[in-house]
């Protein structure tokens, strides 16, 4: 089995674990399936809101995919879950790429 359908076998597995959809979010934006992706991490922080790491990929696959507005949201979540779970550097991260994105929307 190839490591794509391992890890979708393993998402599907263990639904209410985070880290399995979100091998398989990274993996499918690694691979060039975008739209997946971006389904795959909308669910992962649907369902699992404090899985702090998720906000900052599923935010940069927004912004490279074009969603800016959605990636914005995205990484204003993930500052908001950062804050809830005191993940200080994930919050920072978070809120440079929040910032980035802002002054690269004025340019």
């Amino acid at each position: 089995m190839d490591r794509l359908g391992m890890l979708r076998k393993m998402a599907a597995a263990k639904p209410d674990e985070p880290f399995p959809a979100y091998g398989l979010a990274m993996e499918l934006s690694k691979q060039g399936h975008a739209d997946e992706a971006r389904t795959t991490f909308a669910a992962l922080v649907e369902r699992q809101p404090d899985y702090v790491p998720s906000y900052l990929m599923y935010g940069n696959l927004l912004v490279s995919m074009g969603a800016k507005d959605d990636a914005s949201a995205v990484f204003g979540a993930g500052i908001d879950a950062a804050k809830r779970t005191g993940d200080d550097h994930a919050r920072s991260e978070l809120q440079a790429a929040l910032d980035e994105l802002a002054s690269g929307a004025d340019a």
